[in-house]
């Protein structure tokens, strides 16, 4: 999550209009669901229909929209608008010029609506059209309806306030969710398809853009701890908010409710990472430090280290006729010692965070991960014949470990991140505590198997000869049900370590799900690439769930070296905008060179990417996830569109120069010889490449279909750049070695143009059938080293073509020289090398499309938009 900035962008669209509108300039893919939240300010003093925001296709012009009635003396009304179809009317919120946060919501299942303001949802309902999903390719607008698609608004209907804040998720956003979004500010990321940044609008010159303090209270770091009697933290009065112009803002001030010190004097401070208390000014702003001022922190001596949250307050409540002590002790450093007493507060806490009305703050985080890693420390080995206590302590142990990495406590994560490292070190406590009961598992059992919501353990003893196949770890916890996350470890690395002298290991495995919603402050995650220094990190997003495997020696009690392959699901990857690189990391506790903690690649590697799952490989086992990078496409959805036409039309127009130019060949009375049989050859493979590109869209939505286009895509466009190679070949026969005799050799150049093709597509299918095609169309997959089966072969041929017109232009300059020095005896040297220019020019150009050079330019695509242009047309008129 993200919290939102006191500096956020305003959008200030004053009085009714036809021309003031901004343009959201992002491409949208096709949405089953979608939810979009915004804090909005709506001038009191107008009154009817405003349109808060609305999006549109080519093909129809209302399909989603936010609409708003205001009415003299009433609350203001608000109605969907999906597809042309019509929620009624709602009462939402008082017509108070107040900032109000709104969030509507739909999904094509059962055609579910929704509309929240100010986090709680005002009217819901079904069947509001459920014929399909949201189209793609439109264009969102904010502040106006579109007669016309992308423009033509008008005046009567346009928004006159404030909007900041605008969001959108390719999901339906639940009730808690929404209520946390609009009370705390910070931004769901799962489904996160834009998070509100005013630069990637098109702002309509008259629209005014202001720089404002959220509306939320946000405190810093340093406030979370809750003060007795609510005074001890150093406050301001509320101050007025000025736009970055100077100017006021139109309409009621947006709450400046934000807590910050002011007291220049000395404040004590409590440092959660080392439990100590120190000095600091009150003024001096510290991470990681709580302030109070000396007074408060005398009375809180007398009641306790550190004051007391409603959690704790309730713990005490549960601890009735236990000694005070038993809850205190999360917060001094005489931990429990034993498994009896670390089993009875574990519980007494696992009841108190089971109760629904208490909310745990990240104090209460920052005192429960400190007590489940002491705990974890415990020594089990010594109560090993205590094995109910035991397995009771390891219960409850994971109970209250999945519910403090749950996404409701993800705004608290958020907070002390700079602090500890979010959950990772939950994860951490676990691995510890997984290990002890290993170490102890004969004694209890042949397994062990905890499942909660968001944590699932297994530990089990297996004697390898007994294992016959891989050994396959699927969790059984509920949130992973229909997702195929798995971890195995494969026969052949059992037989390995069976030569290695093993007999019976105990496996643990461990699955974390929840993790992937606790985010950075920057909404990211770091990769340590293998090899690399810090200078070369990589930015990307945790999209998975977290999955564990140790393999530990019963005899020695440590682990052994194995190497793993894991599958893991995450959310499909669609959209014409960004494009997803996976990486396979691990969370390495242990980085060295003075660097943190943090996610690593080494060992690890991608087998396999699909749109919702990536399967990796790893040369060693700990805990691994897959992060995606995310990258924005060069050009936007019109340069997409005009490409794909021009492609359309020039494929078009060469098949028809190809078809006219074949039927010429075949009627005329044409010699036959070697040339005329390659020609041939090469039109029929350029022929049945084109029709087949022209068809391959409508067989997207069928795998089998899919990837038998594209395996005739793969061998007609390869076997028409094998007939290119042997042009190539037969142009260096007649100029390079000057061999004029009509022998035959077309058996070889069948060979070469139709039977390499035949090869290499039947080897790829046979090597990569799993993961031959692409996620969103009919290609070669480009993310796992197929799409090498038509690159490597092209640049080869390519690099060949290149040399043969290379010495073909220079016998050609030769040849014109000798021509030139022959006919014109008295030429200027100037004119001769005129001469040869054009001589070469002309064999250039009548060779670069017939060698298959052209497409050179594709290489350079990536570069520039132009060049896709250059690219495009250059092919199309190949022929």
């Amino acid at each position: 999550m993200q919290a939102g900035t006191f500096g956020s962008h305003i959008l200030t669209f004053s009085g009714r209009t036809d021309t003031k509108y901004a343009k959201l300039l992002k491409q949208f893919p096709q949405l089953q669901s979608v939810t979009i939240c915004a804090q909005v300010q709506f001038d009191s003093t107008y009154m009817g229909v405003s349109t808060v925001f609305s999006y549109s296709i080519s093909s129809f012009i209302n399909e989603f929209q936010l609409r708003a009635n205001i009415v003299r003396g009433q609350h203001i009304q608000l109605a969907l608008l999906v597809h042309g179809v019509h929620s009624p009317y709602s009462q939402a919120v008082e017509n108070n010029g107040k900032w109000h946060h709104l969030c509507v919501s739909w999904t094509r299942h059962g055609g579910g609506w929704a509309i929240a303001a100010d986090g709680s949802v005002i009217s819901s309902g079904e069947q509001l059209y459920i014929s399909e999903d949201i189209g793609a390719g439109g264009v969102f607008i904010v502040g106006q309806e579109q007669d016309t698609f992308g423009g033509s608004f008008r005046k009567d209907e346009s928004f006159v306030g404030n909007i900041t804040q605008l969001h959108i998720w390719d999901r339906v956003l639940n009730a808690s969710e929404i209520q946390a979004l609009a009370e705390k500010c910070f931004i769901i990321p799962l489904g996160l398809f834009f998070q509100w940044n005013i630069s990637i609008f098109e702002i309509e010159s008259t629209v005014q853009v202001h720089k404002g303090f959220s509306q939320c209270k946000v405190h810093e770091i340093y406030l979370f701890f809750h003060s007795v009697g609510g005074d001890g933290f150093q406050t301001t009065e509320p101050f007025d908010i000025v736009w970055v112009d100077g100017t006021k803002p139109l309409f009621h001030n947006i709450s400046s409710d934000v807590s910050h010190p002011v007291n220049e004097g000395p404040c004590v401070a409590f440092d959660p990472l080392t439990g100590t208390w120190t000095t600091e000014l009150c003024s001096k702003q510290k991470e990681a430090l709580c302030r109070y001022n000396k007074d408060i922190y005398e009375q809180m001596q007398e009641i306790s280290s550190l004051p007391p949250s409603p959690f704790f307050l309730h713990v005490k409540e549960k601890s009735v006729g236990v000694s005070i002590a038993d809850y205190l002790l999360l917060n001094k450093s005489n931990y429990p010692q034993n498994v009896t007493s670390a089993n009875h507060i574990t519980n007494v806490l696992l009841e108190a965070a089971d109760e629904s009305h208490v909310k745990l703050t990240s104090a209460d985080l920052l005192a429960l991960t400190r007590f489940l890693g002491n705990v974890a420390e415990l020594d089990f080995a010594t109560e090993a014949n205590n094995s109910e206590a035991i397995m009771s302590l390891a219960t409850n142990y994971i109970k209250l470990a999945s519910k403090i990495i749950d996404v409701k406590c993800s705004f608290e994560w958020l907070i002390i991140s700079e602090v500890i490292h979010g959950p990772y070190v939950i994860i951490h406590s676990v691995d510890i505590l997984a290990e002890k009961l290993s170490d102890i598992l004969l004694s209890i059992g042949q397994s062990i198997i905890l499942s909660t919501e968001n944590i699932d353990m297994q530990i089990k003893a297996s004697q390898l000869s007994s294992l016959e196949s891989d050994l396959v770890y699927k969790p059984k916890c509920l949130s992973a049900r229909n997702r195929v996350d798995e971890i195995q470890i494969d026969s052949s690395e059992m037989s390995r370590l069976l030569t290695l002298g093993y007999s019976e290991l105990i496996f643990i495995h461990t699955y974390y799900r929840s993790v992937e919603h606790h985010l950075t402050p920057h909404n990211s995650d770091f990769v340590f690439r293998a090899g690399s220094s810090d200078k070369r990190l990589q930015t990307s997003q945790l999209q998975t769930a977290v999955i564990s495997s140790t393999v530990r020696n019963p005899v020695s009690a440590r682990n052994i070296p194995s190497a793993v392959q894991y599958s893991l699901s995450h959310r499909a990857v669609v959209g014409f905008s960004k494009f997803a690189t996976p990486t396979c990391v691990f969370w390495n506790f242990s980085l060295q060179d003075g660097r943190y903690a943090g996610w690593s690649n080494q060992g690890c590697q991608v087998i396999q990417f699909e749109s919702e799952i990536t399967t990796c490989f790893c040369n060693h086992t700990t805990n691994f996830a897959v992060l995606m990078q995310f990258t924005e496409i060069q050009w936007g959805l019109e340069t997409e569109v005009i490409l794909n036409k021009l492609t359309f039309i020039g494929s078009g127009a060469s098949l028809c120069a190809l078809v006219v130019t074949l039927t010429l060949f075949t009627v005329l009375d044409i010699p036959k010889s070697d040339r005329t049989s390659i020609h041939k050859n090469l039109f029929v493979a350029l022929i049945a490449a084109q029709v087949v590109l022209l068809s391959s869209d409508s067989a997207t939505n069928s795998k089998s279909a899919c990837t038998a286009v594209t395996a005739l895509l793969h061998l007609f466009f390869m076997a028409a750049f094998a007939w290119m190679m042997v042009e190539g070949l037969l142009l260096w026969s007649k100029v390079v070695t000057v061999n004029l005799s009509e022998e035959r050799r077309m058996k070889y150049y069948y060979l070469i143009g139709w039977g390499l093709p035949v090869l290499i597509v039947t080897i790829t299918l046979a090597a990569a059938h799993d993961k031959y095609i692409a996620d969103r169309y009919c290609w070669l997959n480009v993310h796992n080293g197929v799409i090498w089966a038509f690159v490597g072969p092209v640049i080869f041929i390519i690099m060949v073509n290149m040399f043969v017109l290379t010495r073909v232009v220079l016998i050609t300059m030769s040849t014109a020289k000798r021509r030139a020095i022959m006919l014109a005896v008295n030429s200027s040297p100037i004119e001769q090398a005129y001469d040869q220019i054009r001589a070469a020019v002309k064999a250039v150009l009548v060779l670069l499309p017939i060698l298959g050079l052209t497409w050179l330019s594709g290489v350079l695509v990536p570069l520039s938009v132009v060049m896709a242009y250059i690219f495009v047309i250059l092919n199309s008129l190949q022929c």
